[in-house]
């Protein structure tokens, strides 16, 4: 069994989370080293097991194998470059982050490192995937949210959408995830996880509805394609973060048990 050391960029609600799983122990897999904005003022923490140390973005990859992304997406290229230049592994949860940083994609290539995106708060990444080695004909996308999830989005403020107070369903958004990264960076890295696995962020179709009857984020992917049409939906529960679902840290916690588990399933 490989043994890997694990970093954290970010100590949010998720990489508290994924932190606090590694400190009760994961076989194989010890927490090295967490990074954030000023190491010299980290928050005091009662770990059971872990030493980690605190450090910067920029110097997280000397500590570790892995590194796992929980970190605004402002910061993602100075986190991400030195990881995979180092030839490591990177758990990006910040997947809209990648398509404006795609050439990282070949700097992975380049030095044997890897990008891995887990599933996030979305289902189904194997299955389209697993479509993808055929023909996929059409992926779509339809997100229900909460409003207080998603404002200050800076689509809605670009295009001076008031959401606040609306008393419907109001479909605020349709496009494709590529746009979507870009007018709701902390809202829908989902759906560009969801275009990474089948046709892209430019072929695949998005809608975003605010919906003030919800007090969960509602994902449902339909998908099209020559072998399987199949359709999802999930209701995720939020986390702390009222723009993040639980399922997310705990998404990253199963991607990280597969680095060093004895069985794997799932695509």
């Amino acid at each position: 069994m490989n043994s890997y050391r694990v970093g954290i960029a970010g100590f949010g609600a998720i990489g508290q989370a994924v932190a606090q799983s590694l400190d009760a122990g994961l076989p194989g897999l010890t927490l090295a080293a967490v990074a954030v904005r000023d190491p010299q003022a980290a928050p005091a923490v009662a770990w059971q097991n872990a030493k980690p140390v605190f450090t910067t973005i920029g110097e997280l990859a000397d500590h570790c194998d892995v590194v796992v992304e929980c970190a605004p997406a402002a910061v993602f290229r100075e986190l991400a470059e030195p990881v995979l230049t180092a030839g490591k592994k990177l758990v990006v949860l910040s997947s809209g982050a990648l398509l404006r940083h795609d050439d990282l994609i070949e700097v992975a290539r380049r030095h044997h490192g890897q990008i891995l995106v887990p599933s996030g708060a979305i289902l189904g990444l194997d299955a389209i995937t697993a479509a993808a080695e055929g023909e996929i004909h059409s992926v779509t996308m339809i997100t229900r949210k909460p409003v207080r999830g998603l404002l200050g989005a800076p689509y809605l403020t670009d295009n001076n959408i008031d959401i606040d107070g609306i008393t419907e369903p109001r479909l605020i958004f349709r496009g494709s995830p590529r746009e979507a990264a870009v007018g709701f960076p902390a809202n829908l890295n989902v759906a560009v996880s969801v275009s990474l696995a089948g046709i892209g962020p430019d072929r695949t179709t998005l809608e975003i509805w605010a919906d003030p009857s919800l007090e969960r984020n509602v994902h449902r992917v339909e998908v099209v394609s020559d072998s399987a049409s199949f359709s999802m939906e999930i209701q995720n529960i939020p986390s702390a973060n009222p723009k993040t679902g639980r399922i997310t840290a705990q998404s990253v916690i199963a991607a990280l048990r597969k680095l060093t588990g004895p069985l794997r399933v799932g695509t």
